[in-house]
């Protein structure tokens, strides 16, 4: 099944960071050069502004048409999706850049919000993450992930009945490891889930290390089915708390990113009278 083997790469975060690495190495540079910080005003300054708000403006955007057009064919929305990251965290580090470290007036208050918008935005692929998806970026419905945590747990049962009676002692260890603590609340299946992960893998090691040589290649072999099945056993556990707190989220991050796109404009347009107009 697709759904399942799909997996986030963080490639676009990777990227981000190479490009913001490589504009830091040029304001440097220019830095260096000026003997001063470049002002906002100034060639360098004013383009940072420009091209950190395009890209900002493109990430407000392109994402969210490409999302409400159903029928088009132009790119996965996974792919969108990437882009629209990684323009989110490449312009408003341009912008920050542009303000010459100055965040007085209408631009502080700007600024203030492109940073809280960025922290939303990490928030909301966090839990974005959690909700089970084709590769096409569409959401996996329940019975789809019914059927494929029966599969998983057929090839368990048959993997099981394959091996003497000393090994499936040995499995009905781990597996009860591998049983997802739904004592905890719903929300921290998806907001703790990482913490949740780490602490079952240390589990797991703490239980491998008292194995010799050969029951540890045994609990490998195990371990890869007990990690797809738990890993769908928590998706489908989380699905419904996912959407609700994602849908929560979006009645955030919409409106902060209409505030701040409106001041951006008020922003720019006092610039250009005051800075251009009036000369």
């Amino acid at each position: 099944m697709a759904t399942a083997r799909y997996r986030y790469s963080n490639s676009e975060l990777w990227m981000a960071f190479f490009t913001n690495l490589a504009i830091t190495a040029l304001y440097l540079a220019v830095v260096w050069r000026l003997g001063s910080v470049p002002k906002a005003s100034a060639f360098f300054g004013h383009s940072l502004g420009i091209l950190g708000f395009l890209l900002m403006l493109m990430t407000e955007t392109l994402y969210s048409l490409r999302k409400r057009t159903r029928s088009a064919r132009w790119g996965r929305m996974a792919t969108w999706l990437k882009f629209h990251i990684y323009t989110g965290l490449v312009g408003p580090y341009m912008v920050l850049l542009h303000t010459s470290w100055k965040f007085g007036g209408l631009a502080g208050v700007v600024m203030l919000l492109t940073v809280i918008l960025v922290i939303s935005g990490f928030i909301g692929r966090y839990i974005y993450t959690a909700v089970p998806r084709t590769p096409e970026g569409a959401e996996v419905e329940a019975r789809d992930l019914a059927r494929a945590i029966e599969a998983a747990e057929t090839d368990l049962q048959r993997w099981l009945a394959q091996r003497p009676p000393e090994t499936r002692q040995l499995a009905r260890r781990l597996i009860e490891l591998s049983e997802l603590r739904t004592e905890a609340r719903t929300p921290l299946l998806v907001l703790g889930r990482r913490l949740m992960e780490w602490q079952y893998r240390l589990r797991m090691w703490q239980e491998k290390r008292r194995m010799d040589q050969a029951a540890r290649a045994q609990a490998a072999q195990l371990e890869r089915l007990l990690a797809r099945r738990r890993a769908l056993r928590r998706q489908m556990a989380s699905l419904a708390m996912a959407r609700r707190l994602l849908g929560l989220w979006h009645t955030v991050h919409i409106p902060l990113g209409m505030a701040l796109f409106t001041l951006a404009f008020i922003h720019i347009a006092a610039a250009l009278y005051y800075a251009t107009l009036l000369r």
